[in-house]
């Protein structure tokens, strides 16, 4: 049979025949004797077979009708549980969640993460991944259900919640010559070497374009994927590093590190968490998310974590 079968025809043929009666299968079905009629003889003919055959006031199913009756009655349940609008419910979710960010949030930000998934979505197997940029437009390939990432705009093409914004500062060690300094020139910026970090997604980028713009250049002496290797290296030695404020005002509680404005203005980073479009109204999805974004919103040392003002 090779046609397009109506939804509606096959809910009929399924009260057809749990009533056996047409006029009974028109008021269950809210529709009229006739329409129900013209729906029966439609079926036969796509079935080619009476299907309901009368025997006094009754109709008797044929063979191939009760053949498929057991198959209509399986598959109206799944269709009807799949188009329910159930509350989703996170103690009953398995399957994998990939996140995808620096490792700063690794550090940071991640442990509490995975604390409430672990309560509320105890079979859900959480997958992080050090963010790179190119990772952008292929987050559906890489199968990456969650990115926090940084850049101007929403990304274009995706599916994003903004969840905070910052600008750069210069970050070095509490004993770094320039510690002392209330404010920096940019001579003073550039004679000393700096720190890249080079996992997680571009942190300097807008700084660098910024110095580019005033014909200067500054010397890499160190690049590196992790904060962590970072602060270590600026404690040790007269270093600097060009970081969001939110990340050297929190490292900056944690090692012996201090940080000052730069001597010129950037354009504010903009934070997001980023999806591919598919996931748009997936419930699991929606809850991760949201999840995500709340602790974002309360854990210390995130960007869009509340306080009073930063010392500069």
């Amino acid at each position: 049979m090779q046609q397009t079968i109506n939804l509606n025809l096959l809910r009929s043929l399924k009260v057809l025949l749990e009533e056996c009666h047409v006029s009974h299968a028109a008021q269950r079905l809210n529709l009229t004797q006739s329409a129900v009629s013209r729906h029966l003889s439609t079926l036969r003919e796509m079935f080619a077979d009476p299907l309901l055959v009368r025997d006094g006031n009754l109709l008797i199913p044929t063979p191939k009708a009760l053949l498929l009756q057991k198959k209509l009655e399986s598959w109206f349940v799944e269709l009807d549980d799949m188009m329910s609008n159930e509350v989703f419910e996170p103690s009953l979710w398995h399957g994998e969640f990939v996140l995808s960010s620096s490792d700063y949030v690794a550090q940071y930000i991640l442990p509490e993460i995975i604390r409430e998934l672990m309560q509320e979505a105890p079979h859900v197997t959480l997958t992080y991944r050090l963010w790179q940029p190119d990772l952008i437009h292929q987050l559906h390939n890489e199968g990456i259900h969650l990115a926090s990432s940084m850049s101007l705009e929403a990304p274009k093409g995706l599916s994003s919640i903004q969840i905070g914004e910052d600008h750069s500062v210069c970050l070095m060690g509490a004993h770094h010559p320039l510690a002392s300094s209330e404010t920096i020139s940019v001579q003073e910026l550039l004679h000393y070497p700096h720190i890249k970090i080079v996992g997680g997604g571009d942190k300097d980028g807008l700084f660098e374009t910024a110095l580019n713009a005033l014909g200067q250049q500054r010397h890499i002496a160190l690049h590196v994927p992790f904060f962590f290797a970072a602060a270590q290296a600026l404690c040790q030695n007269d270093l600097l590093l060009v970081t969001p404020e939110h990340i050297a005002h929190h490292l900056s509680e944690r090692y012996e590190l201090t940080y000052r404005a730069l001597p010129f203005t950037t354009p504010k980073h903009k934070y997001w968490l980023t999806w591919h479009s598919k996931y748009d109204l997936d419930p699991s999805h929606i809850w991760a998310r949201s999840m995500i974004e709340a602790i974002m919103k309360r854990v210390k040392g995130s960007v869009a974590y509340e306080t009073e003002s930063y010392p500069s």
